[in-house]
């Protein structure tokens, strides 16, 4: 809608329409304007802030009867047009003109003044527009040009109704009447009416009466000017209301009808409450208010007579209708077969015998029909069952079919009845079409009706604008550059060929799997970019078009089936096979569908296309002739007189376009003023030109030229203004207006307080001299009354004061002598009182300071011996806390040597640093000493004539000499500076590599925490079980590390073209996977997995890329295998020995770059952790650890491994693989300390049997050896359990640091365990003991001196402090033993 005006014609005072949600807009008045907003107070006292972009001007000089043509408002917008309507229908104005438009507002109430002959006679040959708007003069116009069609659209039947018949009427009445069986042909017409909303019309959510239904009645007639036929046609019937609907919706009217017939007509047919009908109940909704269904009944039957139906027709009708309600009742069950289904129950039945009887059709052929379905093949006949559900679906279908075609039948017959004139030479059409319809839920009906007001819409348009054009050529004026936009766009969008939205439907229809969702994915895929179609976002079977009116969204569930046009051959069978010639009658005979299939077998017919078709064919009727257009609105819901709904109204107005057509308006001159209007409202803005003799048409173009507007047209006998020109003249009038106003004001104001102030001032005057005269005379009197009051009072105050103060004087004397008698006394009993305290107080204080002294006593000597008891208690407690952490000394002091060595290193390298600075400083020095000697040497040599030419150069040699030496100087006090910085640089950066090795060691426990099942992704999980079913793992193995068969594999791989590189490495990836998932063993010493690992990893470049996959899946592989075998100890060696291995040729391969590449001796410096020692091995050759196979058996261990920039991926796989390290040495470490924990616990306190033996310390005899033997087998399994340990250990080839490492913690764990159960059990602090202990030392010392220090390394120093006390234990028992 075109905004009319702009923010500058409104200013403060101006009356204005501002929108309200409510009421859709109010009229109030501008308080304030502030920048782009303004203050409006409406007619309530409300005070509203709006946009000024969003304010409409009002007309305040309108008529208070309103205007009978729209186009003549001052201000063509939609509050105007709004106002306008309601201020005429108040007036029940119910007609109204925009153009030659007409507008119905539907009144709810009888008006029989407006319809009666003499109104009828008043509009005959009346010219259009000179009485008032009727829809009697438009068919008078339609009548004398007899080749038009007035178009009558809208949402209620009610209010279309009454225009149909007055339009019928009136055309009757013009040409006169010709009689068909005593019938006129009037009568059949409106007669039909009663008939096919019987039929057709049904109960909607907004409309008690819609016609589902288009209908287009054709009025013929003769040379003469009288009817002589007529006829009606018709447009896409809701079949699917007949078997659906939604609450609170109705049925078609028939079935409520005949459910309300005379009773014997119910007996007959077998029927009920329409509540007992599986069709009609889907709703609660059977009654319809104010309406009657057994009178309706009747009327249908009456009117049927009229229109020339005959009883025994009427009898088949409705033994049809009766049939079809039936027939929905029909419910069916699962059969004994598969995909089989049989009637229901009795109650089903019982529907199907009545269905046949109504029908009188054959029983069982009316079953199988519901049941089966026949296919016809070249070698035979198949018969095949429906299931339930199918079977349902054929019976709607069977009951959509009988009513379609019953409805088709009924608008025949009236048009046979009526009849038809071959010959007619004019003729008028009446066509009542249904409106726009958006409700919660649209479907394919909706979407045609919309398709229909579309096509309308356009044809409305183009004929406004026709209308607006043929004014502007009237008026002489120029309009060439007024441009027309239709909505061709949305036209195209449904019904182009190709792709447009019906030829996408009929497309999906042809193919059997199409589903709703595959059309709507075709229709967005065709026009994804089309501004028309929108895509809603919780639907994958729903899309939104955008309608003139606005967008509805369409579910296209039940598109395809409501748009596939073809009947089921065994229902036309059983039906044409019916004994009822009516109903067989319905369907066309067989032969002739025979021959259309036959004939257009290749052509697919739809619902949509044929719907289309009959549109074009009605759109080129229209176009064919001059339109008149009858808008109908309904003013309320409630179908009540008297009440105006704005929004309602708004809608309406807005779905039939109207305000689409002032748009239009708009686009050119919407005001439209004769020039003596003109004159007379805007005279005043040009006294001047009023005052002289001008011709109107000169004057208003001088009027205009002054405001000086832009744009507009003068016409022969109009002004044409553009939008907001009338505001802008009406803003500029009302402040001429407002000024002229003031002056007046102003004046009279001036002489009315003039007035007023003469006369009050007299009157002042007069009052002020009468006030002043009896103040002064009541001013005299009370001075004299207040001087005798004053004398009174003097007198009577002396006496009484008098009077009081001898009475007083004497009460005064007897208080003061009683007063004294008992202060006296009163004194010396408190000086009694006080010598008798202080004597108690001081025998009381006596007392108590003795017993004070004697509680203080005993309360010190008992604190004392508590404190003396507590602080024993807590060093005793410290004594044992510190025997318990033996262990964490051990570790403390480690990390104390740990950072005193990096101390001393750090020392070293600074003392170093400087050494070299200061013999390079001293070599310079001793160069130039040198050289100045050589040069004194050279000039003593010389001669002296020499000397005289030469003394100048050597002057400046050695001047140069001693610059040079000062510029060396001055650069070494730099270096020393620099030297310096550089150590505070490193300070920093050691604090630096601290904290990113805290991060490291967080995000490794992360990592290591992480489930493996998490790494391990499905599809790693499949290439495994394929890998394992195949069996070829070690065969893969093999070929990797062979240099010839991967060259081979490589050649094959590149002879297969159609693989890409992609594919080339996934496979490689797999083929590695699978290789390293299985026990490849170890080639010499050395891992081969690792090897093939790094070598493939090298080989692809894998450390060199931004993003892999490689590295997760080889982590995801080796902790599922960790995973899987957590208490094996021999597959845990195994993955430690590849994974440190791997990890020991990641640090030496991999330079980080940026922030990653810190220097590896700074990192050494922040590494606290064992693993962390563990990397600063690493990053030296390890014992034992031999790398010549990565450069192909090449000598030179790891200085010949090449550099590799490493990018994040590769250096966040070896963060991980050092957490698996950890991870793998942890479980070992704990697995072994499960295995020696039950043991230790019996190796702490020896046997009894055996103590005596170990006491009496006898001579040692055979037996005494086996039973020492037997004595320490506790010990010798843990030392049996050790060796086992080191031998898979060392069969797995695990680096011999991390063995010494492994054996030192377990040793140290032995050494806690054995220390803390001495001090905890005061039983096993014997001598017995001791011995028992100290045999089982011996054995791990002498295992320790088996495996040699490369394995077992300081594992016996871990063991001191229990030998130490062990040896003090034999040394407290020695002199007993000696003594015995």
């Amino acid at each position: 809608m075109v905004v009319q005006g702009t923010p500058v014609n409104i200013i403060v005072g101006s009356h204005v329409w501002v929108a309200d949600p409510d009421l859709s807009w109010i009229d109030g008045q501008v308080l304030k304007i502030t920048g782009q907003e303004a203050e409006v107070v409406v007619n309530d006292g409300k005070k509203v802030v709006a946009k000024l972009s969003q304010l409409y001007p009002k007309d305040m000089e309108a008529p208070p009867a309103g205007v009978d043509d729209m186009t003549k408002l001052s201000y063509l917008h939609e509050p105007g047009v709004l106002q306008n309507l309601r201020t005429r229908y108040e007036l029940n104005e119910i007609y109204t003109y925009t153009g030659n438009i007409l507008i119905a507002i539907n009144p709810f109430q009888r008006l029989p003044h407006l319809y009666d002959s003499h109104m009828m006679q008043q509009y005959k040959g009346a010219p259009f527009g000179e009485l008032s708007p009727h829809v009697f003069a438009i068919a008078d116009v339609a009548y004398r040009a007899r080749a038009i069609q007035f178009l009558l659209v809208g949402k209620v039947e009610l209010v279309k109704l009454r225009p149909q018949r007055c339009s019928c009427g009136t055309l009757a009445f013009l040409g006169g009447r010709s009689s068909t069986e005593g019938r006129t042909v009037e009568q059949q017409v409106l007669e039909s009416n009663p008939v096919l909303e019987a039929f057709g019309n049904a109960k909607t959510v907004r409309n008690n009466n819609s016609s589902r239904f288009g209908k287009f009645v054709e009025i013929q007639f003769d040379k003469h000017g009288r009817i002589s036929g007529a006829a009606i046609r018709t447009y896409l019937l809701e079949r699917s209301r007949v078997c659906q609907i939604n609450d609170p919706e109705r049925n078609y009217h028939c079935f409520y009808l005949l459910c309300a017939a005379p009773q014997e007509e119910i007996q007959k047919y077998k029927l009920g409450k329409p509540k007992t009908f599986h069709y009609l109940n889907q709703s609660n909704c059977y009654e319809l208010v104010d309406v009657s269904d057994a009178h309706d009944y009747l009327a249908t039957r009456r009117a049927m007579d009229i229109v020339g139906i005959s009883e025994k027709e009427q009898e088949a009708i409705f033994r049809v209708v009766a049939a079809i309600l039936h027939l929905g009742n029909i419910d069916f069950a699962k059969g004994k077969e598969i995909d089989s289904s049989v009637v229901k129950d009795d109650k089903s039945k019982f529907h199907l015998d009545t269905v046949s009887e109504l029908l009188m059709c054959d029983l069982k052929a009316l079953e199988d029909a519901l049941l089966k379905r026949v296919m016809i093949t070249p070698e035979e006949v198949i018969k095949r069952s429906l299931d339930p559900l199918n079977a349902a679906v054929s019976r709607d279908g069977l009951a959509k079919t009988i009513y379609s075609l019953l409805f088709d039948w009924l608008v025949e017959k009236i048009n046979v009845s009526i009849g038809q004139d071959p010959n007619s030479k004019s003729l008028i059409g009446v066509l009542d079409i249904y409106g726009f319809e958006s409700f919660k839920h649209n479907s394919f009906e909706q979407f045609c009706i919309n398709f229909t007001n579309e096509k309308l819409q356009q044809h409305f348009n183009q004929h406004v604008f026709k209308m607006e054009q043929e004014e502007y050529t009237k008026e002489e004026i120029d309009w060439s550059y007024i441009e027309f936009v239709d909505n061709q766009d949305v036209l195209d969008l449904i019904e182009k060929k190709p792709g447009g939205v019906i030829a996408l439907l009929d497309e999906a229809c042809m193919f059997p799997k199409s589903t709703a969702e595959t059309f709507t994915s075709k229709l967005y895929q065709t026009y994804k970019s089309h501004k028309r179609l929108i895509k809603p976002k919780l639907s994958r079977t729903d899309f939104i078009i955008s309608h003139y009116a606005g967008e509805v969204q369409y579910q296209s569930d039940q598109f395809l089936d409501k748009n596939k046009d073809y009947m089921v051959p065994e229902h036309q069978d059983l039906l044409t096979a019916s004994k009822c010639s009516f109903v067989a009658g319905l369907f066309p005979p067989v032969h002739e569908e025979t021959t259309k299939s036959s004939s257009k077998s290749s052509k697919f017919s739809s619902i949509g296309s044929r719907f289309r078709l009959q549109l074009q064919q009605l759109m080129d009727t229209l176009n064919s002739t001059e339109p008149h257009y009858v808008r109908c609105v309904k003013p309320n819901n409630l179908l009540k007189p008297a009440i105006f709904e704005n929004v309602n109204i708004m809608q309406q107005l807005r779905c039939g376009g109207v305000l689409e057509a002032i748009r239009i308006s708009c686009a050119g001159y919407p005001t439209r003023r004769a020039f003596f209007e003109f004159i007379n409202r805007f005279g005043l803005l040009a006294p001047e030109v009023i005052e002289g003799n001008y011709d109107e048409k000169v004057a208003c173009k001088k009027i205009l030229d002054k405001v000086g507007l832009q744009g507009f047209q003068i016409g022969k006998t109009k002004v044409f203004l553009r939008a907001g020109q009338m505001a802008e003249l009406d803003t500029r009038r009302a402040v001429v207006l407002s000024n002229a106003a003031k002056a007046i004001q102003r004046r009279i104001r001036t002489h009315n307080a003039r007035k007023q102030f003469i006369a009050l001032r007299v009157a002042t005057i007069c009052i002020q001299s009468l006030s002043r005269q009896r103040l002064s005379r009541n001013l005299f009197e009370h001075k004299r009354r207040e001087a005798a009051a004053v004398r009174i009072q003097k007198n009577a105050r002396r006496h009484q004061s008098r009077k009081t103060y001898s009475r007083l004087r004497v009460s005064v004397l007897l208080l003061q002598t009683g007063l004294r008698a008992m202060a006296a006394c009163k004194q010396h009993r408190f000086r009694r009182e006080t010598k008798a305290a202080v004597s108690i107080q001081c025998r009381w204080r006596c007392c108590r300071a003795s017993l004070y002294y004697k509680k203080l006593r005993k309360a010190s000597i008992l604190a004392q011996c508590r404190w003396r008891g507590r602080i024993a208690r807590k060093e005793l407690r410290k004594l044992k806390m510190a025997a318990r952490e033996t262990g964490a000394l051990k570790e403390a002091k480690d990390k104390l040597e740990k950072h005193v060595e990096e101390l001393t290193w750090r020392l070293q390298l600074e003392k170093r640093l400087r050494t070299d600075l200061e013999e390079a400083k001293a070599q310079e020095i001793a160069k130039m000493q040198s050289s100045l000697q050589a040069m004194q040497n050279k000039i003593d040599e010389a001669s002296l004539e020499s000397e005289k030419q030469r003394a100048d150069e050597s002057d400046r040699i050695l001047a140069e000499v001693q610059e040079l030496s000062e510029e060396r100087r001055r650069r070494l006090e730099d270096s020393d500076k620099k030297i310096q910085q550089l150590q505070e640089s490193m300070q920093r950066l050691e604090e630096k590599c601290s904290n990113l090795e805290s991060e490291n060691q967080v995000f490794r426990q992360q990592a290591v925490s992480m489930a493996p099942n998490k790494f391990l992704s499905g599809r790693s999980k499949s290439i495994l079980q394929r890998g394992s079913e195949s069996g070829h793992f070690e065969k893969a193995a093999l070929d990797l590390h062979s240099h010839s068969i991967n060259h081979r594999d490589l050649s094959e791989i590149e002879e297969r073209p159609q693989k890409s590189l992609n594919e080339k490495q996934q496979e490689n990836q797999e083929l590695l996977i699978r290789c390293i998932a299985q026990h490849l063993g170890f080639a010499g010493n050395r891992p081969i997995a690792a090897c093939i690992i790094y070598k493939c990893l090298l080989h692809w470049r894998s450390f060199e890329v931004e993003r892999t996959s490689i590295f997760d899946r080889i982590i995801q592989t080796i902790g599922h295998a960790i995973e899987k075998t957590q208490d094996n100890n021999d597959i845990l060696a195994y993955w430690l020995s590849n994974a440190s291995t791997l990890l020991l040729l990641l640090q030496r391969t991999l330079k980080a770059s940026g922030a990653a590449g810190m220097a590896p001796q700074r990192r050494r410096s922040s590494s606290a952790t064992l693993f962390g020692r563990m990397g600063q091995s690493f990053r030296g050759t390890p014992q034992g650890v031999s790398l010549a196979f990565v450069n192909g058996g090449m000598t030179g261990g790891t200085e010949t491994l090449r550099q590799v920039e490493a990018k994040y991926p590769a250096l966040l796989f070896k963060q991980q693989l050092t957490a698996y390290v950890e991870k793998i040495y942890g479980m070992i470490r704990d697995n072994l300390k499960k295995e020696i924990s039950p043991l230790l616990g019996l190796c702490i306190q020896a046997p009894r049997t055996s103590r005596a033996s170990l006491v009496k310390g006898s001579a040692r005899s055979v037996a005494n050896s086996a039973a020492q033997q037997a004595l320490i087998a506790h010990w010798q399994g843990i030392v049996k359990s050790l060796q086992n340990f080191l031998e898979t250990l060392q069969g797995n080839h695990v680096p011999p640091f991390l063995v010494r490492k492994v054996f030192t913690q377990i040793f140290s764990f032995i050494n806690v365990q054995l220390f803390n159960s001495l001090l905890l059990r005061r039983e096993c602090c014997s001598f017995s003991n001791g011995e028992y202990v100290k045999a089982g030392l011996a054995e791990l010392e002498h295992w320790c001196n088996i495996a040699t220090d490369e394995y077992a390394g300081s594992a016996w120093d871990e063991l001191k402090h229990i030998r130490q006390a062990i040896g003090f234990l034999v040394i407290h028992q020695k002199p007993k033993k000696n003594f015995r």
